[in-house]
């Protein structure tokens, strides 16, 4: 191979690339919440975790976008701002032993309104 198709191959493969990294982007672009596509909830609900497992935090509601090591567990409260019409709920989760907090998205259907605004204190 000639050193002339060998940068032609390079420069193609990095905007190849680059274009990925760009779809990507786009996609783990977090929507507005209080838009149409994304209506606010007033005020916040109250959710538990339901079913078995891990539930997966996103930083946008895409399941290509999946926070590394983000997750809650059965029983976990959260908070939810918003909801899309697709399944999706824009929370916040609140470590009751550390007080560290996380806001993303999580899947709806593993959510469980509990009637209040807020977590139990």
């Amino acid at each position: 191979m000639s050193l002339a198709k060998w940068l032609v191959g390079v420069v193609f493969s990095a905007a190849l690339l680059g274009s990925f990294a760009a779809l990507a982007d786009t996609r783990c672009k977090e929507p507005e919440p209080g838009s149409k596509q994304v209506p606010m909830l007033s005020p916040p609900e109250a959710e538990v975790v339901t079913g078995t497992g891990r539930l997966q935090f996103y930083s946008a509601p895409n399941p290509a976008c999946a926070m590394n090591g983000v997750f809650v567990i059965p029983k976990d409260e959260l908070i939810a701002y918003a909801q899309t019409k697709d399944g999706w709920s824009s929370v916040m989760y609140t470590n009751p032993r550390t007080g560290n907090a996380v806001s993303g998205w999580v899947r709806s259907a593993r959510l469980k309104a509990t009637g209040t605004v807020g977590p139990k204190q």
